[in-house]
């Protein structure tokens, strides 16, 4: 059985990759001993084949670097390239004019297709910077733009994350990677518990991505990654969670296939419906992605 035959697997919506050009934009925090891997270009004639073979129809490319530039040019690549139907850019969001600045990505080519916004927040030397007014305001317009705000936090942050899920009830809030737990240490206790107080607020939903790149093991198995998967589906429901496959950055531990092939096995256990809640459903609904 191939991934594009698996129950709910009809026209799979990968909901977390990037693109980059280094020449274009530099990627700094790409160590090019430790992640020898990803220190390379990938742009969309890379990803279509293997999106291709694992059943995949429509995408979502994330932003990389704090760049708005970059958001213009992921724009561009969304607007020519039927797979990108959404973008989740970048823009300062303790600027003072963020509503225009949106409206100024949304005026140019593939301005259609952006239907988010994040921000390293993980890189962030302030600890309480979900916490600023500043900051929060800035966010509070990307969800009165209709915009989705992508959060994307280290386990310790987790605790902010959801204190702002809750006091901005009128805004969207994705959590990608779920929030990196720590996956075979003591501290996943500590993760599992703050996961479910960001799941808490219904405005949330989360992505299963990212995990391949957690796990403290060279050689990794389904079972290690078990835990948390089940941990989000018992947290959110599957009409809450959406698949991601954090793409070029998965190839550090993965390829594509095996991270689709390892999620199918950990969802297993789910129905077709529920099952094609997170391989699209959730997805299309929450991001709002166009047909074609």
């Amino acid at each position: 059985m191939t991934s594009a035959q698996g129950p709910g697997r009809a026209g799979i919506v990968d909901a977390h990759h990037h693109l980059w050009v280094r020449a274009q934009h530099p990627q700094p925090w790409i160590d090019p001993v430790t992640m020898a891997a990803i220190d390379a270009d990938f742009e969309p004639a890379d990803l279509a084949p293997l999106a291709r073979a694992a059943g995949v129809t429509a995408t979502v490319v994330v932003q990389s670097i704090a760049s708005a530039v970059e958001t213009v040019d992921l724009l561009t690549v969304a607007a020519d390239d039927p797979l990108v139907r959404g973008v989740v850019g970048w823009v300062d969001l303790t600027a003072d004019d963020v509503p225009e600045r949106l409206d100024l990505l949304r005026a140019g080519p593939g301005g259609d297709r952006l239907v988010g916004i994040r921000h390293l927040v993980q890189s962030e030397p302030d600890p309480a910077y979900l916490d600023r007014p500043d900051v929060r305001r800035g966010i509070a317009a990307v969800g009165a733009a209709g915009l989705v705000y992508d959060v994307l936090v280290r386990q310790h942050q987790l605790p902010m994350a959801a204190r702002l899920a809750r006091d901005l009830p009128e805004v969207s809030f994705v959590l990608d990677h779920l929030g990196k737990p720590a996956l075979g240490r003591p501290e996943f206790a500590e993760w599992r518990r703050d996961l479910r107080a960001f799941a808490a607020s219904p405005n949330t939903t989360a992505k299963l991505s990212g995990l391949v790149t957690e796990v403290p093991l060279p050689h990794w198995t389904p079972a290690d990654l078990r835990p948390a998967v089940e941990d989000a589906v018992d947290a959110f429901g599957p009409d809450r969670l959406m698949y991601g496959s954090d793409w070029p950055v998965c190839l550090l531990a993965s390829s594509y296939q095996r991270w689709v092939d390892t999620l199918a096995e950990l969802l297993d256990g789910l129905d077709a419906a529920d099952q094609a809640s997170v391989w699209g459903d959730t997805a299309r609904r929450v991001y709002r992605l166009a047909a074609s």
